[in-house]
């Protein structure tokens, strides 16, 4: 057995482990107790977010660094990657149709958790050893919970730092270069694929290293642009796949939801297999509840807490309602996931989308990935520059930069199972403090929300104040 069969033994063993019982219960049971304690607050607010979005509330003067809009949309960059398209590919084919459903269930509850983690964001942020603001729950761990919380704070730093790295998003979408220009072009040869893949990624390595040297500034300018264009790109593909299948879209989704419960198309039949995958995946695709998107929105410019935590919470509706379904769907409707034996990742989606486009097919969905694949590269560096320069000082975070482009090119040629491994488990790892902080602190921006709401005359003071009076005692 070589010693990469090893590596990917270990990686995923890791990843098992740290997604067994008891991470799903603090993620998905923790959720689920923030729904209960908001008392559906987030659900009957949505509204609101459309209108922070379009920057009705927006005051130059606010302390941040971007827009509501750019947080969002630098947060969105960060979860609409591969996981979108490769992750519910992997998801079908370990955990059949009824993966699916446990995403959704996933992205439902992560809209009242990102609402609490936004907004613990903004209002526990902290200055770095520079004096820049900065947010996330590094942060809200050391000020909202105290020094001998800090550990917590250093768990979360490490894990978002090795959990953020372009290794995954570099794979796949080089994956897909070489099958659709290396191959066709004639480098059919071992050698050849390694020559392309190693071109090709320190290209994307190039340009990503000229957008962040710009730092979050430069970041939300470019997601404010890219996102709201890459999913109109892929809901239009997905309108396609669906009026070519229409009759077949009342079986899929009772599949899917039959699958949910019984895990009769699952890999090995487990019913727990099926939840435990689709739940992973979901927390993979939406981060609801792991903590990194709460840095992007940390840095947003407003003296409100609640209001980006509103923000935010649009989400996981936008990446897994919205984006994660279309592929699903694009897949079950194609028959995909029962014929690609042995195909995963982003090829299965690839093979979903050349039948239904056979000419054109296959170059949307590499433009979609290339887009996918930048935006979220580029995310995961400020993610990750800002864990180093917790842990190390501001001052040290401009060493990471060289590292994590480096490392673009190494993603290109290292395997899937490896690198899908390593990272899943460190985004568990990432959960562990953000959900204890979350629910620590919960009762902080339930007051918070209380007083924000009756403010701008969108809840009655009598709606909730005794409410918000019983949950505070």
């Amino acid at each position: 057995m070589s010693v990469i069969t090893h590596l990917e033994k270990a990686s995923n063993a890791f990843a098992n482990f740290m997604w067994s019982s008891p991470l799903i219960l603090l993620l998905v049971g923790g959720g689920l107790v923030l729904v209960c304690y908001s008392r559906l607050r987030p659900y009957r607010h949505l509204g609101h977010s459309l209108a922070l979005l379009r920057g009705k509330y927006n005051d130059p003067r606010d302390p941040g660094h971007v827009s509501h809009a750019q947080a969002l949309s630098t947060a969105l960059s960060g979860t609409l990657g591969m996981g979108n398209i490769a992750g519910v590919a992997i998801a079908i084919s370990m955990g059949g149709p009824g993966a699916v459903f446990w995403m959704w269930v996933t992205a439902i509850v992560g809209v009242t958790t990102k609402f609490y983690t936004a907004s613990l964001a903004v209002m526990y942020r902290g200055h770095d050893s520079l004096g820049v603001l900065r947010g996330g729950p590094m942060y809200v761990i050391r000020e909202g919970l105290g020094r001998r919380w800090y550990p917590l704070a250093v768990l979360f730093a490490v894990s978002g730092m090795l959990g953020t790295l372009p290794l995954f998003q570099a794979n796949q979408f080089i994956g897909l270069m070489r099958e659709v220009v290396a191959i066709p072009a004639g480098w059919a040869t071992p050698a050849r694929h390694l020559g392309f893949d190693l071109i090709t990624s320190s290209l994307v390595a190039v340009l990503v290293f000229l957008v962040v040297s710009g730092k979050i500034e430069r970041i939300g300018k470019i997601t404010v642009r890219l996102v709201p264009s890459m999913v109109l790109l892929y809901l239009g593909m997905t309108a396609v796949v669906l009026a070519a299948h229409w009759s077949d879209i009342p079986g899929v989704l009772g599949l899917i939801v039959n699958d949910a419960f019984s895990g009769d198309a699952a890999a090995g039949g487990a019913l727990g297999t099926v939840i435990m995958i689709g739940v992973r995946r979901g927390a993979f695709s939406n981060e609801a509840g792991i903590g990194t998107e709460s840095m992007a929105h940390g840095a947003a410019r407003t003296r409100e807490p609640v209001r980006e935590g509103v923000v935010a919470m649009t989400g996981p509706i936008i990446d897994t309602l919205l984006v994660c379904t279309c592929t699903a769907l694009m897949i079950l409707l194609t028959g995909v996931w029962q014929e690609s034996t042995g195909v995963e990742g982003v090829a299965m989606t690839a093979d979903a989308v050349s039948l239904v486009f056979p000419n054109s097919g296959i170059y949307l969905l590499l433009l979609m990935v290339a887009l996918l694949s930048f935006s979220t590269i580029v995310t995961f560096w400020f993610y990750g520059a800002k864990c180093l320069g917790f842990l190390l000082g501001a001052e040290r975070q401009h060493f990471y930069t060289p590292v994590y482009i480096g490392l673009i090119v190494l993603g290109s040629v290292v395997s899937l199972k490896l690198v899908n491994g390593l990272l899943i488990g460190m985004y568990a790892m990432m959960a562990i403090p953000t959900m204890i902080s979350t629910l620590l602190l919960a009762p902080r921006i339930n007051d918070a929300a209380a007083q924000y709401f009756r403010t701008l005359k969108l809840e009655s003071p009598g709606s909730s104040r005794a409410s918000e009076s019983k949950q505070s005692k």
